[in-house]
C-alpha cells in the first residue's frame, strides 16, 4: 500500500492529526491499572478537542500517577519533577508563558501527603491548570503502604490496618478555593473523557479527583478504591457532554430535565439530570453533597463545583499578550538612562 493510499484512508481531526500522534509508550504499569485507562481517555479527549499537542505543556511529582505523563502526548514538553512539587513547576512554566495548556498529573501521595501545602497554594493562586489526581489510596511505587486518602479501618496484607480518617481530595479543592473540582473513576472512561475535556476548557485551576484501583497493593472488593466497589457504589450527580464552542448544541430529552454551565472559552458543558436537583455552581451545596456522600459511602462523581468569576493568576499580574519567556531583550532590558535614574534616586 503507498503511503499516499495509507494517509487517505487514516483518520485526522480538524488540525489534521490523527490519534497516534497523541499517544506516548508505551506503559510499564501494571496491567489492567486505571492509570491506563485515564492516559486513553487524555489522549482522547485532546484528539476530539483539536488540541494541538506542542501547546501542552505537562507536568507531574512522584509516584505511579506520575509516570503516567510519559504514556501520552509524545509531542508535548512535560517535565518530572520532585515529590509534591509539581505545582510550583507548574506556576513558573504558566507563569513564563500562559499561552500554554497546563495538564498536571499527580497521584494521593503526591498532592495529599507531601504535597498538601503546594496544592492549596496552587489552588487559591488559581493557576490556569487541569490538575488531575490519579487516587489508589496506596503508594503503590513503594510496595503498597497507605496513602493519606486510604479508607479508615482498611487492612491490607504487610502494612496492617490504616487507623486514620482519608483526606477528600475534592473537599479540600473546594475549601481550598478551586474554580473547577470534579469526581470520577477511572472504570467509567465516558465520563473521565469528558470531564478532561470541560476541564481543559476552563481557564483557572481545574481538579479532577480520578478513583483509579492499583490492581497490585489495594483492589479488594470492600476497598473504596477498587473496581470493584467504585462499579457498585458509584453515583453520578448527572450524565455529562462537554460541547465545544464550534458545534451545535445537541441535548437528548429523556426523563429529568437539563442545565447548562458556560465556560470562559464560551463553550458549554451539559448536564443531566439524574435522580436530584443540583446546581455545581453553588460552592455550599457541593460541600454539602460531599458531606452526604462520605456518609453514606457513595462514590458521588461527575462536575461538583464550578465558578467563573475568580481571576487567573495571569489575570492578576496582568501578564503581557506575549510570553514573558519569548519577549525579546530590548522589551525586557531597562535603558542605561533608566538605571542611572534609579541608582540616583537610591543614593
Amino acid at each position: 500500500m503507498t503511503d499516499q493510499a495509507t494517509s487517505s484512508r487514516l483518520q485526522v481531526n480538524l488540525v489534521g492529526l490523527s490519534k497516534a500522534d497523541y499517544r506516548g509508550n508505551p506503559s510499564t504499569l501494571c496491567q489492567g491499572c486505571g492509570h491506563n485507562s485515564i492516559s486513553s481517555q487524555i489522549v482522547a479527549a485532546c484528539y476530539e478537542m483539536n488540541i494541538v499537542p506542542e501547546t501542552i505543556v505537562k507536568f507531574s511529582g512522584i509516584g505511579c500517577s506520575s509516570k503516567s505523563p510519559t504514556y501520552f502526548l509524545n509531542r508535548s514538553f512535560g517535565f518530572n519533577g520532585l515529590h509534591g512539587r509539581m505545582p510550583s513547576l507548574a506556576t513558573g512554566a504558566l507563569f513564563a508563558d500562559h499561552t500554554l495548556h497546563g495538564l498536571g498529573v499527580s497521584g494521593d501521595g503526591d498532592t495529599a501527603s507531601i504535597g498538601m501545602g503546594q496544592f492549596k497554594h496552587v489552588l487559591r493562586r488559581n493557576l490556569d491548570l487541569v490538575y488531575i489526581v490519579e487516587n489508589n489510596g496506596v503508594y503503590g511505587l513503594t510496595k503498597g503502604q497507605f496513602s493519606a486518602t486510604a479508607d479508615e479501618g482498611l487492612s491490607l496484607k504487610g502494612q496492617g490496618t490504616n487507623p486514620y480518617l482519608p483526606v477528600d481530595i475534592a473537599w479540600e479543592a473546594i475549601v481550598g478555593h478551586a474554580t473547577f473540582v470534579a469526581r470520577s473513576f477511572a472504570g467509567d472512561p465516558k465520563q473521565v473523557k469528558e470531564l478532561i475535556k470541560a476541564a481543559l476548557a476552563h481557564r483557572g485551576v481545574a481538579v479532577l479527583d480520578i478513583i483509579s484501583p492499583c490492581v497490585t497493593f489495594n483492589n479488594k472488593d470492600d476497598s473504596m478504591h477498587s473496581y470493584a466497589w467504585g462499579k457498585e457504589h458509584e453515583v453520578a450527580l448527572h450524565e455529562l457532554s462537554y460541547v465545544p464552542r464550534v458545534e451545535e448544541i445537541m441535548v437528548e430529552y429523556g426523563e429529568g430535565e437539563t442545565t447548562e454551565v458556560t465556560m470562559h472559552d464560551g463553550s458549554r458543558v451539559i448536564l443531566k439530570k439524574l435522580d436530584r436537583d443540583y446546581d455545581p455552581r453553588n460552592r455550599s451545596e457541593a460541600m454539602r453533597i460531599l458531606e452526604e456522600a462520605n456518609a453514606k459511602r457513595w462514590l458521588l462523581t461527575g462536575l461538583i463545583y464550578i465558578t467563573e468569576s475568580q481571576p487567573t493568576l495571569s489575570d492578576i499580574y496582568h501578564l503581557t499578550e506575549t510570553p514573558l519567556n519569548r519577549l525579546p531583550e530590548r522589551r525586557i532590558r531597562p535603558p542605561r538612562e533608566t538605571i542611572e535614574m534609579v541608582n540616583n534616586l537610591m543614593f
